[in-house]
């Protein structure tokens, strides 16, 4: 006889995520990045995170490609798996923001009702969804994996921007094009939200921190690459 999933029952912890957000000075949030192939969302995630942490911000990476040499392993690119592919690296990005961490998920993520689906896991302030918009030619242009030229000559099915749609979010908390903004623009907008949904705070230089819940302070201008 297995085991009913009614007799399983989720494990209460002494420590809180409001005690690991004061710990780290700063809240957690979900920063969703979808895009066609090749729009930029890995080289926007990890510039955004190189910046967040030289300011002390706890982040990490949920990149979709990553994922699938690991835990989606398993999956094809199927709108039925890519549904799967979505729902547990949503089911992840939970555990990460309940340890604190502002979670950047890169994800091409075609789909509106799957973005929806993990967008209702979330409160509604811990989860942004940043379209990172790119003209398809651009992205046919970039191609730095040679997967358009392969999707082209048929060599690769379901492939999102060829023979699979990509669904434009209608509604995203931040749009930045970066086939027309620079990287660092395109990570200040970023950071900018961040700082408008009051996720971290920011003054004229780095401050002080006295005590584990004092916020972060991150200077202003936002991002300067020497």
């Amino acid at each position: 006889m297995f085991l009913s999933p009614n007799n399983i029952k989720w494990h209460c912890t002494l420590v809180k995520k409001e005690d690991r957000c004061a710990l780290n000075r700063h809240s957690s949030t979900v920063i969703w990045l979808t895009g066609l192939p090749s729009s930029g969302k890995s080289t926007v995630a990890n510039q955004l995170e190189h910046m967040l942490f030289r300011y002390g911000l706890r982040s990490y990476i949920l990149d979709g490609d990553n994922i699938r040499h690991g835990l989606n392993k398993n999956l094809s690119f199927t709108a039925e798996d890519r549904k799967e592919n979505m729902r547990r690296v949503g089911e992840v990005a939970k555990l990460f923001i309940d340890a604190g961490l502002i979670t950047i998920v890169a994800f091409v993520s075609p789909f509106r009702t799957d973005r929806q689906m993990v967008r209702d896991m979330f409160p509604k302030d811990e989860f942004l969804e940043v379209f990172v918009k790119c003209s398809l030619a651009v992205c046919e242009l970039r191609d730095p994996k040679g997967l358009y030229k392969k999707a082209r000559k048929g060599e690769i099915a379901h492939f999102t921007g060829v023979n699979d749609p990509y669904e434009a979010p209608e509604q995203p908390e931040l749009e930045i094009e970066t086939d027309k903004l620079s990287l660092d623009d395109c990570v200040r907008k970023i950071f900018r939200l961040l700082v408008d949904k009051k996720i971290v705070t920011h003054s004229d230089e780095l401050g002080n921190q006295k005590s584990p819940g004092s916020p972060v302070q991150v200077p202003d201008p936002l991002l300067s690459f020497g």
